[in-house]
């Protein structure tokens, strides 16, 4: 299978097109995760691991979380990728990548050797910068209409045909086949998402946004393919990250507990898309 069948296949078997971003943040690895910094953000990821992969299919590493304790840190990204692959998880490495074409391809054959299935990547130094991916048989979501509060400031510049910037990236992503899909945040409006669903009829959307940013599942309504049949075909892939690994423990609930509790919950308003 290619990048996009596998990753409609993961998110049919788990019944939810519910994704969990991976992204260990050290101050809030529970207490009675002991050792040095880099074995408890280890020992914390790949419990995670274990809590979610009943309640979804997908899961997203954030690279940065990990780079930042060098080689350490990437020697635990690719073992939490390979604990992954083994769950049967579909991987989306979190790496915004975006240069030239021939920096591209060292990227590129990093995440594959890795073991990702995904990578994000930035679309703004053009199509030479997001085809190595494609080449090394990655699946590619580019950043279009982000979550962040000052994403406007570049994204909503209006060209002179009336469009803005973020519209013609997604019509750069609708001509570079179906193994690239779209960044697209559920804080934005929903007529904001109807329009660029428009542009990118067919297109996977990676929506970041739901849960400590603001936005909701119900948010994501319309960024959903109209008349899908299974929940692979919604064209979405909804992320959460800090809900789902730091929710607050009720008495006597492991952190364990917690994370699997608000996974399941959080997939199953994932679910409710195709009602």
């Amino acid at each position: 299978m290619d990048a996009m069948e596998r990753l409609k296949s993961a998110i049919d078997r788990a019944g939810s097109c519910g994704c969990v971003g991976i992204d260990p943040v050290l101050e809030r690895i529970p207490a009675e995760i002991q050792g040095e910094p880099i074995e408890r953000v280890r020992e914390f990821c790949l419990g995670v691991l274990d809590e979610v992969v009943d309640a979804v299919g997908v899961v997203k590493p954030q690279s940065a979380c990990f780079e930042r304790f060098g080689a350490a840190g990437y020697g635990v990204l690719e073992e939490v990728i390979g604990r992954a692959n083994e769950l049967g998880l579909v991987v989306i490495l979190d790496a915004k990548r975006g240069d030239i074409g021939s920096s591209a391809g060292h990227y590129a054959a990093g995440a594959k050797f890795m073991g990702a299935d995904w990578i994000t990547c930035s679309p703004y130094m053009g199509r030479s910068s997001i085809q190595p991916f494609l080449d090394a048989g990655l699946g590619v979501f580019a950043l279009c209409r982000t979550s962040n509060p000052d994403a406007d400031e570049l994204q909503s510049l209006m060209a002179d045909d009336g469009s803005s910037l973020a519209q013609h990236t997604a019509k750069m992503i609708e001509g570079l086949g179906n193994q690239v899909g779209a960044v697209v945040g559920a804080t934005n409006a929903a007529a904001e998402t109807e329009a660029l669903r428009s542009a990118m009829p067919s297109a996977m959307f990676l929506v970041p946004g739901v849960g400590a940013q603001g936005g909701t599942v119900a948010d994501v309504k319309a960024m959903c393919i109209a008349g899908a049949s299974s929940h692979g075909g919604l064209g979405v892939v909804i992320n959460a990250s800090r809900s789902v690994l730091f929710p607050d423990a009720c008495e006597g609930e492991s952190w364990n507990d917690a994370v699997r509790r608000e996974a399941a919950a959080f997939a199953g308003l994932c679910s409710s898309l195709l009602d």
